[in-house]
């Protein structure tokens, strides 16, 4: 964890849970060298077998994330937008794709790309005060880093149409009741829950973590009958991994596992 990442994501590791702040002050607009920081960094993670986990909040008290800067698009310029547009797409699904657990942290307004980063982790801890929003058509844009796609995958068609197309801002308790967040917690303490949720996926194995987890986001993109199959497959393939031999003998052996992602 010695590589030099932008100064707006400062990167950190607890054990087996890394964590990532966003550190873009006045409120964590993203910028090109931050998404492209983030998919070093999301990538880096993936080859560091003692990660498990991902935990990302914000260094900001009323922001998470305000999404993009909008002086970046002023003036129209097509260039700009493709390379942008390519950025946010990229970092996000990069994201969404991560071989472990990510969890957001979300302790305040999370706006536009602010709520996608957020809609690409596994799992959203909000805030009694967090806001969220996708109003990108407010300024004649649209969500352009899986929010049209990930928003309805959770929430719904009606919610996400509410949401986008009305310029709809949802509160913490409205995110948890439409399915938006997983869970609603008092303000101050969305990180110390997301860590602890963090610490709890270092007690299972990694291997059947991301084998489960590409199974539970199979059906984005395949139907129930393909999913089944895969599912008796992955699980065969576990059986190649030194994971699966300790997790069982220990059980047996009434003793902790101890695992090494091989």
């Amino acid at each position: 964890m010695t590589k030099s990442y932008p100064e707006t994501l400062l990167l950190e590791k607890q054990g087996n849970v890394a964590i990532l702040t966003l550190n873009n002050a006045p409120a964590n607009t993203w910028t090109k060298e931050s998404l492209i920081g983030l998919i070093d960094i999301v990538t880096d993670l993936n080859n560091d077998l003692s990660v498990y986990s991902l935990v990302i909040r914000s260094a900001n008290e009323k922001f998470f994330s305000a999404g993009a800067d909008l002086n970046l698009f002023s003036d129209g310029d097509l260039a700009v937008a493709r390379d942008m547009g390519k950025y946010f797409g990229e970092a996000f699904y990069v994201l969404s794709q991560f071989r472990g657990v990510s969890i957001a942290a979300v302790n305040g307004w999370a706006m536009g790309g602010g709520l996608e980063v957020a809609l690409a982790c596994d799992i959203r801890i909000a805030e009694e005060k967090a806001v969220m929003a996708l109003p990108e058509a407010k300024v004649g844009l649209l969500p352009c880093a899986g929010g049209t796609q990930n928003l309805t995958m959770l929430v719904g068609e009606g919610w996400a149409k509410k949401i986008i197309l009305c310029g709809e801002r949802v509160d913490a308790a409205t995110a948890l009741r439409i399915g938006l967040v997983e869970e609603c917690v008092e303000n101050g303490s969305s990180y110390t829950r997301a860590l602890t949720l963090a610490q709890q996926v270092a007690q299972q194995s990694p291997k059947s973590v991301t084998a489960c987890k590409t199974l539970i986001q199979s059906n984005r993109t395949r139907n129930w009958d393909q999913g089944y199959i895969i599912e008796r497959e992955l699980f065969v393939d576990l059986f190649h991994t030194a994971d699966q031999k300790e997790g069982v003998n220990a059980f047996l052996e009434k003793r902790a596992p101890q695992w090494t992602n091989k």
